[in-house]
């Protein structure tokens, strides 16, 4: 048995699993602080004896391995988990291998093993909600250099109409402070999911996610992209979204996937909301692997 822990900004997600990536039982807690949420969490593992746990956090985290301060969350917006070494804590408590990365790296590792991608080399998993974020597989193996990537910063132009100052605290009109959920809500004056027949907000919101997907595909080139999180819920962001990829490229990549058979390159999750709990099964398995 395998444990994973999706450690999201208003709920933990723990689930119990296998290496085929089966999710046998789960539980939610709410995100209060560490000293309230993290008790319970390990409280849930301790009675199943699971033979590896994986972490996939909301972040930024520390996940280079040779750092001091590896496995910790560092300047998140939740105050009380600054600086908090979450990876030892759960390490010292359960005493078994231990996998960690950031919630959307999980999510692309559950996408590339379990999901969308399944028997691809590459992919990218994006999460448009309440933040933005964006997590890559290449050749079987997370993408990380000096830190995580952070793909919800980059800087996308302004759509013509949009008049919005941005609502990103770091950057005010990158990518994620243009096109978040908050960022939404902010420009337009109710929350997306109040405004599933209203055209203009999608399409505006399609011309940003385009141009950020259109970035990762000149960077990086991954063989399928997913999008997740609660945006993704709004079923005609896709065809707006592929519309403006192709516009965008131009022509300039011959392959059919980015052309006739976009439908097939830019996708929802194959593992629908799991897909982050399914990766810290494959981040456990993975822990598993290198301790033998």
């Amino acid at each position: 048995m395998l444990g994973s822990i999706e450690a999201g900004g208003t709920k933990f997600v723990c689930g119990i699993g296998n290496e085929q990536g089966e999710v046998l039982e789960r539980i939610s807690i709410p995100t209060k602080t560490p000293d309230e949420t993290i008790p319970e969490v390990i409280e849930f593992f301790k009675k199943r004896k699971v033979e590896a746990i994986g972490i996939g956090t909301f972040g930024p985290i520390d996940v280079k391995k040779s750092s001091p301060t590896y496995g910790h969350v560092l300047n998140t917006p939740k105050l009380a988990w600054q600086n908090y070494p979450f990876f030892q804590t759960v390490l010292d408590e359960l005493q078994v291998p231990t996998g960690f990365t950031t919630d959307v790296n999980a999510a692309a590792l559950g996408e590339y093993q379990f999901g969308a991608a399944k028997g691809l080399d590459s992919c990218l998993y994006i999460t448009v909600g309440t933040g933005i974020g964006a997590g890559a597989v290449v050749n079987g193996e997370l993408l990380e250099g000096l830190s995580h990537p952070e793909m919800g910063h980059i800087i996308v132009r302004r759509h013509p109409d949009d008049h919005f100052e941005g609502n990103c605290p770091f950057h005010k009109d990158c990518f994620e402070g243009l096109a978040a959920g908050p960022a939404i809500e902010k420009r337009w004056g109710k929350k997306g999911i109040e405004m599933t027949d209203r055209k203009e907000v999608w399409k505006m919101e399609a011309y940003y996610i385009a141009q950020a997907l259109v970035q990762y595909i000149m960077i990086l080139v991954p063989e399928r992209i997913v999008i997740g999180g609660g945006v993704a819920h709004q079923e005609s962001i896709f065809p707006l979204v592929r519309e403006n990829v192709k516009s965008l490229l131009n022509g300039y990549f011959t392959h059919q996937e980015l052309n006739e058979n976009i439908a097939d390159y830019i996708v929802a999750p194959g593992l629908k909301d799991n897909a982050g709990l399914v990766g810290g099964l494959v981040l456990a398995r993975h822990a598993l692997e290198e301790e033998e």
